[in-house]
Parts: C-alpha cells; sequence; structure tokens
C-alpha cells in the first residue's frame, strides 16, 4: 500500500485509496503539475516482479493510452518510480456496475441495452485499433450518474490457463467471464472480447453469473462444455431477440460469434424492434464440439481429486506412525503390563483403520448421490446443521457471519454451496449466520473535501451517497467543493445500502454597493469572477472627479446571478466650448477693418 500524501514519480500525490485488486491497487492522486485529479493504478508485488507481464503491461497500456472514445477511460501516463510500475488514467466519479448489481440486483431491459450499445461502441473502437480488453466483467466498467459508461483496466488483464486455474481461486472474479479458448490456454482475440460481453450482459439482466462452482476449475469447464442457460427461463418477459444476442455472443466456437463489436452494437441497435417480436431461437451455423483442450482441462481437475486422496492417505500413516511411537514408550513398562499394551494398540489400529476403510468405502457410494440443500434460512444453527447432517452433508463448524435486515441475529441467512442446488453429499455446507441488521455510523467529514468524503464512505458501506447543494451566505465564508453536513448526522446511524446525502455549500453573492469608492477596473474584475456581464456608460458631471460611478443597475445586496448584465453609469468632465470656423472668420474680418481705419488716420 501507498501512504497518503506520497507521491509517484514525484508529480502524483496520493490521496486516498480507491480500491484493491488481485493485480493492482487502485489510487485517487493529484497530478501536481497539470493541477487535476487522476486515477493511479499500481501493479502488485509479485506481478511487477515478473518481468515478462512488466514489458507486455507496459506495451499494452501504452497503445490502450492512444485510444480516444467517450466509454473508454483515458490513459494519460504510463511508467516506473523505484520499482512501482503506474499508469496513471482519467478519474471517474461514479460505481462500478457491479456495485449497482449489488445494490439492483438486476437492470431493466432497456438499461442493459443502453449499457450494451456503449460498450460495444466502446470495444470497437479498441478493436479498430488492434487492442483487445481480456478481462471484461461488470468490475471493469464504470457508470456515471448521468448514465454514461466507462471501461476501465486495458492493458492490465492478464490471460489465465487452466494450470493457473488449477493452483489459486484468486481468479473467481474473472473466471465467471471467462472464453473458453482462454480457459484453454489460447491467446485471447477480439472475439474473446464478445463473449466476455455476452456472459455479462446475462448478468445485468438476471442479476445472475450463467456458471457456479465451488472452485475456478470447475466454473472454466462449464464456459468449455455447457450452454450459456436461457435468460428467459430466468425472466420469460425477455425477448427472444435478447436471448438471441447472448447466444450468439456466448458460443463456445468463436465461428459462432459476431465477427466483431461493431456486428453485435448493430444487433443490439434494433433488438426491440416491432419486426423481431417473433424472431426463432438462434441455431449456430457450425458445431459447439468438444476439444483436445477440454479433456486436457478435465484430467487436470481428477489430478486434483488424485490429491485430495492422496492427503486421506497419508492421515492414516501418521496414525499409524503416532501407534509405532507408542509401542516405544512402553519399551520400560514391566513385560505383563508391556503385553498388554501392545496387544490393545495393535487392537485399536486395527479398528481404526477398519473404520478408515468402511467409511471411505462408503463415503465413495455416497459421494456419487446427489441431493437438493434444503432451505435452511431462518433456522437456528443446531437445526440446521442437524437437518443438513441428517441428509448426508458434512457441515462446517466455523460459521460466517453476515448482516441481514430480514433474518434475525443468530438465524441461518443463506448457505455455501446455495440452498436448491443439487450436490454430493461428501460436499462441505457452510453456514452464513445473521449478524443482525448492519449500520454504518456517519463520520463528521464536516469541511473535508466532498468527494474525498464520499469515496471514503462507498469504501466503507454499501451506501447510496448524493450530493446536493445548500445555500449559504458569502459572509459565512465556507469553502466550495466543502462537506457543510450530511444527513444522517455526523455520529448517527445509517443501515447498510440506505441513502446519505452530503451537502455542499452554494455560496449566495451580493451586488456590493460600487457607488462608494470602487472603481471601473475594480467592478469589472468582480463581475469576470461571478460570470456577470459588465456595460458602461458615461454622464457629464462637473460637481464628482472623472470616472466617479454614480450609479448601478443591479441594487446593492441584491443576489448575484450568473450570465446577468450590470450597467454602471461613469462620470466625465463636461466638454469646452470653443469657436466655430464662422465666429472665428467674423473676429479676422472684424480686426481687419480696425486695421485699415487705424492705417486711414
Amino acid at each position: 500500500m501507498i501512504v497518503k500524501g506520497s507521491k509517484i514519480n514525484d508529480r502524483y500525490q496520493i490521496i486516498k485509496t480507491l480500491g484493491e485488486g488481485g493485480m493492482a491497487n487502485v489510487y485517487l492522486a493529484h497530478d501536481t503539475i497539470l493541477d487535476r485529479n487522476v486515477a493511479v493504478k499500481v501493479l502488485r508485488g509479485d506481478l511487477a516482479n515478473d518481468e515478462k507481464f512488466v514489458r507486455r503491461f507496459q506495451r499494452e497500456a501504452l497503445s490502450a493510452s492512444s485510444l480516444s472514445h467517450p466509454n473508454i477511460v483515458e490513459m494519460y501516463d504510463v511508467g516506473e518510480d523505484d520499482g512501482q510500475y503506474y499508469i496513471v488514467m482519467e478519474y471517474v466519479d461514479g460505481k462500478t456496475l457491479k456495485q449497482v448489481l449489488k445494490s439492483r440486483g438486476k437492470l431493466s431491459i432497456t438499461e442493459v441495452i443502453d449499457i450494451m450499445l456503449q460498450l460495444t461502441d466502446g470495444m470497437a473502437h479498441a478493436h479498430d485499433a488492434y487492442i483487445i480488453h481480456r478481462d471484461i466483467k461488470p468490475q471493469n466498467i464504470m457508470i456515471l450518474s448521468n448514465g454514461m459508461i466507462k471501461i476501465t483496466d486495458f492493458g492490465v488483464a492478464a490471460s489465465l490457463n487452466s494450470t493457473q486455474l488449477t493452483q489459486t481461486n484468486s481468479v473467481m472474479g474473472t473466471v465467471h467471464y471467462l472464453p473458453p479458448e482462454q480457459a484453454q490456454g489460447k491467446g485471447s482475440t477480439i472475439k474473446s472480447d464478445i463473449y466476455s460481453m455476452g456472459i455479462m450482459m446475462y448478468e445485468l439482466l438476471t442479476g445472475l453469473v450463467p456458471y457456479k462452482g465451488d472452485n475456478a476449475v470447475e466454473i472454466a469447464l462449464k464456459h468449455l462444455k455447457e450452454p450459456v442457460p436461457s435468460v428467459r427461463k430466468v425472466d420469460p418477459t425477455i425477448p427472444q431477440s435478447i436471448e438471441n444476442i447472448i447466444i450468439r455472443a456466448t458460443a463456445k466456437n468463436p465461428k459462432n460469434r459476431y465477427t466483431d463489436a461493431r456486428s453485435m452494437h448493430e444487433d443490439l441497435k434494433t433488438a426491440l424492434d416491432d419486426s423481431r417480436k417473433d424472431e426463432k431461437k438462434y441455431v449456430y451455423k457450425y458445431p459447439e464440439n468438444d476439444s483436445d483442450d477440454t479433456k486436457k482441462v478435465e484430467s487436470e481437475v481428477k489430478a486434483a481429486k488424485k490429491i485430495e486422496d492422496t492427503k486421506k492417505v497419508e492421515k492414516v500413516k501418521k496414525v499409524e506412525k503416532e501407534i509405532e511411537e507408542d509401542f516405544d514408550d512402553v519399551d520400560d513398562e514391566p513385560r505383563g503390563k508391556k503385553t498388554l499394551i501392545v496387544f490393545l494398540s495393535i487392537f485399536a489400529a486395527l479398528a481404526l483403520v477398519t473404520v478408515i476403510v468402511v467409511s471411505k468405502l462408503l463415503g465413495n457410494l455416497d459421494s456419487n448421490e446427489k441431493k437438493l440443500i434444503p432451505d435452511v434460512s431462518g433456522k437456528t444453527i443446531v437445526d440446521a446443521t442437524n437437518e443438513l447432517i441428517e441428509l448426508g452433508f458434512d457441515v462446517n463448524t466455523e460459521y460466517k457471519y453476515v448482516a441481514s435486515e430480514t433474518i434475525e441475529e443468530g438465524l441461518v441467512v443463506r448457505t455455501s454451496p446455495e440452498i436448491g442446488t443439487m450436490r454430493k453429499t461428501s460436499v462441505e455446507i457452510v453456514l452464513y449466520v445473521s449478524s443482525g441488521e448492519a449500520t454504518y455510523i456517519v463520520e463528521d467529514f464536516t469541511g473535508q473535501n466532498y468527494l474525498e468524503a464520499k469515496g471514503k464512505i462507498e469504501a466503507q458501506c454499501d451506501c447510496n451517497v448524493s450530493v446536493e447543494t445548500e445555500k449559504v451566505s458569502e459572509k459565512d465564508k465556507k469553502k466550495e467543493d466543502t462537506v457543510l453536513r450530511t444527513e444522517p448526522a455526523a455520529g448517527e446511524a445509517s443501515k447498510l445500502g440506505s441513502q446519505i446525502t452530503i451537502y455542499i455549500p452554494e455560496v449566495e453573492y451580493k451586488y456590493p454597493n460600487f457607488t462608494s469608492g470602487y472603481t471601473v477596473d475594480k467592478v469589472e474584475k468582480y463581475c469576470n469572477e461571478h460570470d456577470v456581464k459588465l456595460e458602461v456608460t458615461y454622464q457629464e458631471n462637473s460637481s464628482k472627479p472623472e470616472g466617479t460611478i454614480v450609479k448601478q443597475s443591479r441594487a446593492a445586496g441584491s443576489i448575484v446571478t450568473p450570465g446577468a448584465t450590470l450597467v454602471i453609469t461613469v462620470t466625465t468632465m463636461p466638454e469646452t466650448e470653443t469657436p466655430t470656423d464662422d465666429e472665428e472668420e467674423v473676429v479676422d474680418n472684424t480686426t481687419e477693418e480696425e486695421t485699415n481705419d487705424n492705417s486711414g488716420e
């Protein structure tokens, strides 16, 4: 983690952490050179030490920086500072689609169409530049308050192969959207992005990911073998034309997918047209056959199961070793007592091995049987545990606690695997128990930057944060963009998922008395600062110094409105009368006559 206030490359000053991911941490920072807020993504340590990944990351990030599209987050800079590899990008003040789904469950058909049209338009632009995203998922799509989306994380996503999937579950967030070719360890193409967009569209419409499993390998196998479930079975109101787009985008065989993002975009544009009301279900042109790569991944799953069996055998060997050590400990005992101990130890060992073998045989028989996980929500831990055990399931005694507004504290909320799913009885069930109604105690953000306050609230609780303005007087000397108060107020409790409003000042400026000591230059400066148009008229006045402001069209004390016009009247000195040309001639003639008379005398 990077400490708040520190600088990256002596330029980007860290304000706060925006998020942490498996590949990078994201920070809100201030660009001290261009005086703007930016988002800085810093690669995590293990990836920063992978020279091959770093080279690809830098190359693709630099390529992505050439993209210019309203639906793609703009990249400003890529670099390295003291071993930290970073990219600097446009800061987007919004939520991820994953956060929106978490709070709303699912989106309407028209909302999904709008989002997907923006997404496919942005991806078409990227694909035109030969840039593949590789990690399209709701977590990487930001949505602004006005409905505009921004695609993030170009050049950061790493392709995953089947070996990596068997080694870790850290890719669970990505594997739900993983194209079959990536699960097989093949390279990504623009059609890989189309597959991920189709999976994401399914989730936006239903609130569910199409494939679930206990681990990444199980989910990846479903991507390889199982067709995407019908969205119309989840929600029959979804038109067939919409389902057809998902069917085509999520084909296992890339030949059956859209040729590019633009063709998917065009299909989305007409999806709700009357002409497509009676559209038939889309049928693939090419076969969706299993490949050798699929069998390879399946063999890896079997290998993983063998490892589990080996661990069980090792447990038996450990018990046998402990028995042998018991024999060594009785060497110094009297002969009769020693014989008895040895006899009892052998008997115990035989009994233990028999129990293990029998339970293993029974377990192998039972583990092949699938049973429905019953609805134990709302029951006590004891009742839920007994019901599951009676059905043959194992129950993990380390319960997990989650907040719930509907289920009383101490009762079961849900299970993992989920209630209502068919599972082998060898599967261990985890119970999620209600910790009661979750609340967030609102902090005192008074005087702090409202963006920082908003980010902190959203990071600490799943609340809907809105920003409202509240009029204050200029005399109150409140800084704009700072928090006046919150609702609920500081120190009060707010339910998770509820509304929290931040109020920021909207300063009411009032016209001063410009006729008292103001110059025209000062009035002009005031008008520029408050977006007011200035008009100056002039009036002769001998009683006041030239340049004195004697009138203003807006009364002193009235509220300043941006865009308004202010007229001021300024004094000028009266002009001095000068003789006309005719008058000058009369004077000259008179002088000339007088001169002649004088000379005649």
